[in-house]
């Protein structure tokens, strides 16, 4: 479905988005990024595709619905990703803080929408990195 006037193309079904992700065309596989779809497609695509639920992540329009869903998927760079996103609430944050994995926690430590709350608890992570960050984050906040 074309839109007119400079607004973006809707991505209408979770097959259009595969065939575009794994596109050898940059055109096309940029749309994959920076398009539209519906929650519904959405959904298809994080059920019937999981290999591409980091490129879902990675889409600037997906929503939140779709992003507490990816924050708890089993691939820490699908949920790397969505930590990564600079639409996230303060909950997800908070739910990726406790992930298990130090690149998710890290991501976490160094978003801007991190609240204070959940920096402070980042100040007893077990990887320096994390601990570190967080630090930085709150003496930069005062």
């Amino acid at each position: 479905m074309e839109q007119t006037q400079g607004r973006s193309k809707l991505i209408e079904s979770a097959e259009e988005f595969v065939r575009l992700r794994f596109s050898d065309d940059p055109e096309e596989y940029g749309r994959a990024s920076s398009e539209p779809a519906s929650l519904e497609v959405w959904t298809e695509i994080v059920e019937r595709y999981p290999e591409t639920r980091f490129w879902v992540a990675h889409n600037k329009t997906v929503p939140l619905e779709i992003l507490r869903v990816l924050a708890t998927d089993p691939d820490p760079r699908v949920r790397w990703m969505v930590a990564a996103k600079r639409k996230l609430t303060p909950e997800i944050l908070a739910q990726l803080a406790a992930d298990p994995d130090e690149s998710v926690r890290l991501s976490v430590a160094r978003h801007k929408k991190t609240p204070r709350s959940v920096l402070e608890e980042l100040l007893s992570d077990d990887w320096s990195e994390v601990r570190e960050m967080a630090r930085d984050r709150i003496r930069n906040s005062l």
